[in-house]
């Protein structure tokens, strides 16, 4: 006699589209009017709650849940999208709320949208073509990412934030609600306003992950002079460099900024852009 469990079949609503050749994995719960498109594969335990539409090349991780009126996968919104074949992955454990619109990439990017595990999508936010996000990253209601933004883990972004395509935000970074960042904000960094500006580090979220106060307390001091008005912000990334040389998490802030991308770095308000 086996002790295998049986695999719990899917329990979709007689209102329900599955179009042929999706892939619906072990206890998917597909509710009223909802309508999957043939290429696309759900998760085992991944729910969509009703009226909810996943289409085109998209994967969902396990125990996702989708709710009403999301719109995941879709082509994404660019003049120059003509058809091609681009994707969409959406990693487990997330929550895709109300009016949510995830896209897939784009043939002249990197022809896929990549979201992480734990991502938390809040009521009409948007995630545009080829963007990456990490893990556990909260995005507000009404969040815009623009098209090829790289989203770090545990980055949290506040109501009605506004990102610009092509920008960075490191993990672990905070941007307050209602900001306009149209440049690179650094990891454990903290933005407001629009155009937003650097205004710290995001201490309360380093405290609430549990980071060590000796750990903050450098990361306060290697901030300080690395936004210093003395030199070029290339000098000062080497005397931070040398300074902290063992402080692997200061070296993540170095490494972001060296690694540079096609937007400039937010820096503090009073700092000229660039350094």
């Amino acid at each position: 006699m086996s002790d295998a469990t049986p695999a719990a079949e899917p329990a979709i609503h007689p209102t329900a589209i599955v179009e042929p050749g999706a892939k619906i994995g072990e206890g998917v719960q597909i509710g009223p009017f909802c309508h999957v498109g043939p290429h696309v594969e759900l998760g085992a335990g991944c729910q969509l709650i009703s009226h909810a539409v996943v289409a085109g090349r998209t994967r969902i991780g396990p125990r996702t849940k989708v709710f009403p009126f999301a719109s995941v996968g879709h082509p994404p919104q660019d003049l120059k999208y003509a058809g091609e074949p681009t994707e969409l992955f959406v990693g487990a454990d997330c929550t895709i709320r109300e009016g949510v619109t995830l896209n897939p990439g784009t043939a002249h990017g990197t022809s896929r949208t990549i979201v992480g595990d734990g991502c938390v999508f809040l009521a009409n936010s948007h995630v545009a073509h080829d963007c990456v996000l990490g893990d556990n990253v909260i995005m507000s209601n009404n969040v815009m990412l623009g098209g090829h933004c790289k989203i770090g883990d545990y980055v949290i972004l506040g109501g009605g934030v506004g990102v610009h395509q092509f920008v960075r935000i490191g993990a672990h970074a905070f941007i307050g609600g209602m900001s306009g960042i149209g440049n690179d904000v650094i990891p454990y960094g903290m933005a407001l306003g629009n155009r937003a500006h650097l205004a710290g580090l995001n201490i309360v979220g380093l405290r609430r992950r549990g980071f060590a106060r000796d750990a903050i307390h450098d990361l306060r001091r290697a901030y300080r002079l690395l936004f210093a008005d003395e030199g070029t912000l290339k000098e000062r990334v080497e005397d931070v460099a040398e300074e902290f040389a063992n402080h692997p998490i200061v070296h993540e802030i170095l490494d972001f900024i060296r690694d540079g991308g096609d937007r400039a770095i937010c820096t503090p308000r009073d700092l000229p852009e660039g350094g």
